[in-house]
């Protein structure tokens, strides 16, 4: 057991002064069976501890349904193993761009505008997951032996409001569940924020990229005593569909660490290795000064640029790192893990059967509910992620008319009298051609990812004004969801009625391909020429989502996934394919060189509106 404890200059372990040296490494952005190789990692970069979030959307998906709760405990267990301490951020709200900031569909959907506030209902549901999780935490505090040393309350609040109740009623709800360590909020070292986010007597940290004495100047305005912490460095940062690829010039990121250490204070590397949103689980921004502008949701990679790529390979700001931390470490650094190695020999999965949107729905879509006279939104027929059948007619006779869909969240392809007319965004809602009456429309709407930061957060998804033709609302809407966890349950797709392969459609491909055990790889990684938008899974194994609007085009393979002999690929491709096959080769190279920096106007890095 070890004493930690919040000096007024240092954090002290066992009474004597010691910094943190922490990276951020997301226990559900990494195949558990990859866990111990990453956090050899760290260690290896000269970090002595971890730090987490926990997304309460990945574990209850459900109001009262668990879902593998212990794993942050395993987590937790396995960080203690390669000799670091740990920090874990609870939430409840985590941003982390993470689906819907880590908070469930069904709670924003329940308690909109409320979220994040003194309301009774919301907190009540906070305290009821706070039950199931923080034993998980409790158990492993350094004071019973484990690994974790601290615990934050909440994430950034001062990003998004000032409610000091709601904060004070969390940090309560930490102690009451037996939460001993110290626990601490994370806030940009601005002025607003830092009053919004902070707790009295609790230790306050600050999150930034570069500049870090004029950060701390702000947060020693603040907090006078107290031992100093970057509880965010953005050592890179993460990029959006159809967006130019986002990078940060890696001497320029040393500097920038080696400034922190050089003030004296501790560090949280965010991200050490980033990782990737399986499964669908990547959020999405807005810009503009309310955040009211187009959706821009966030790529499946969360490689972030970090010192550890995705693949759990060291870059070139890896070994630039390791030189900084070398100086502030306590003795020499232990070495590299053996490096992953990719899979050697490229192989092509064939997709050999097909089956049409209609049919995967039937066979593993919701049960349809009574028609309505307003399309019901995702969060009103309990769905998180995956897509909805809209279905409406439009009366006749009539002459042609616009038909626009109200409050778009946030694509639709759609279908009049059967045949594919376009497809529709929130910025672009309008169908280019004219539908006359009498006719029959289907809209297959799709959530690119809830917002995860700042005022939209919690914004539902789907239909949420209506179908109009010319502008009169189209009603007696008929709505049927398709879940993305339906593909999750043993043999989802026995019942799916696949064909023979129809080149250039929307559905589900169904493929395979052979290794031997001599291709056996730690990781692979896996292409879809000429695709368009959609998932792909290995073996049952969900790798996100994929997208022709780019920058990325290769999705991350965990080599455990893989197996010797026949494995199995589908596709849910959603607007049209290319060729039937999915091509798998060793995956993205490793960053090497000078990459592109990314500024901001003012010279600051990164852009100061969006946070981790």
């Amino acid at each position: 057991m070890a004493d930690f404890t919040v000096g007024d200059d240092h954090f002290r372990l066992d009474g004597k002064p010691v910094r943190l040296l922490s990276g951020a490494l997301h226990y559900f952005r990494v195949h558990e069976e990859q866990w111990d190789h990453r956090l050899a990692m760290l260690r290896a970069m000269g970090l002595n501890c971890v730090e987490t979030y926990v997304p309460w959307n990945l574990h209850e998906p459900q109001p009262g349904v668990y879902r593998d709760v212990a794993a942050l405990g395993r987590f937790l267990d396995a960080a203690h193993r390669a000799g670091l301490w740990a920090i874990v951020r609870p939430g409840p709200y985590i941003c982390a761009e993470w689906e819907n900031g880590g908070l469930p569909a069904w709670v924003t959907g329940r308690f909109g505008r409320r979220v994040r506030t003194r309301d009774a209902g919301y907190t009540a549901a906070v305290e009821r997951w706070f039950a199931q999780l923080l034993p998980q935490v409790v158990e492993r505090q350094t004071d019973r032996g484990g690994p974790v040393l601290m615990v934050q309350v909440e994430n950034e609040y001062g990003s998004y409001g000032s409610d000091r109740v709601h904060l004070r009623r969390l940090a309560d709800l930490l102690g009451e569940h037996g939460v001993s360590v110290p626990l601490f909020t994370s806030d940009g070292p601005e002025d607003h924020m830092l009053t919004g986010g902070s707790v009295p007597g609790l230790l306050a940290t600050a999150n930034f990229g570069s500049g870090a004495r004029e950060a701390f100047e702000v947060l020693r305005r603040h907090q006078p005593k107290g031992p100093l912490m970057c509880m965010e460095f953005w050592c890179g940062w993460f990029e959006h569909w159809g967006a130019p690829p986002v990078v940060r010039e890696p001497a320029q990121a040393a500097a920038a660490l080696r400034e922190i250490l050089e003030c004296g204070a501790s560090v949280n590397i965010y991200m050490a290795h980033g990782g990737t949103n399986f499964a669908g689980w990547a959020g999405a921004n807005r810009s503009g000064p309310l955040q009211d502008r187009d959706i821009r949701p966030t790529v499946t990679s969360y490689d972030y640029d970090a010192p550890i790529d995705e693949y759990g390979r060291p870059t070139e700001k890896f070994w630039l790192f390791r030189d900084v931390l070398g100086a502030f470490a306590d003795g020499p650094l232990p070495d590299l893990p053996p490096q992953p190695a990719g899979l050697a020999t490229p192989v092509r999965a064939e997709l050999t059967g097909w089956a049409p949107l209609s049919g995967v729905l039937e066979s593993l879509g919701d049960p349809e509910p009574p028609e309505s006279g307003v399309p019901p939104t995702f969060e009103e027929l309990g769905v998180d992620r995956g897509l909805v059948r809209y279905q409406v007619d439009v009366p006749g006779p009539r002459q042609p008319y616009a038909l626009e869909v109200a409050g778009l969240r946030d694509r639709a392809v759609v279908y009049v009298n059967g045949v594919r007319e376009g497809v529709l965004s929130e910025e672009s809602a309008t169908l280019g051609n004219p539908v006359a009456g009498p006719a029959s429309v289907e809209l297959w709407v799709e959530s690119l990812g809830r917002v995860n930061y700042g005022p939209r957060l919690g914004e539902p998804k789907g239909i949420t004004g209506g179908i109009l033709h010319e502008r009169q609302y189209l009603h007696g809407v008929r709505a049927r969801a398709l879940r993305l966890a339906a593909f999750e349950e043993p043999g989802a797709v026995a019942g799916v009625p696949f064909g023979e392969v129809v080149e250039g459609r929307a559905g589900l491909y169904r493929g395979s391909f052979e290794l031997t055990e001599q291709d056996r790889a730690d990781h692979a990684g896996v292409e879809l020429p000429g695709w368009t938008r959609g998932f792909v899974w290995v073996n049952g194994f969900c790798l996100g989502r994929y997208w022709s609007a780019g920058p990325q085009r290769t999705l991350y393979v965990p080599g455990p996934v893989l197996r010797e002999g026949a494995n199995e690929v589908w596709v849910l491709e959603l607007d049209g394919a290319g060729a039937p096959y999915a091509e798998l080769g060793p995956g993205a190279p490793v960053r090497t060189g000078t990459p592109r920096d990314v500024q901001a106007p003012n010279g600051a890095y990164p852009l100061t509106v969006e946070a981790g």
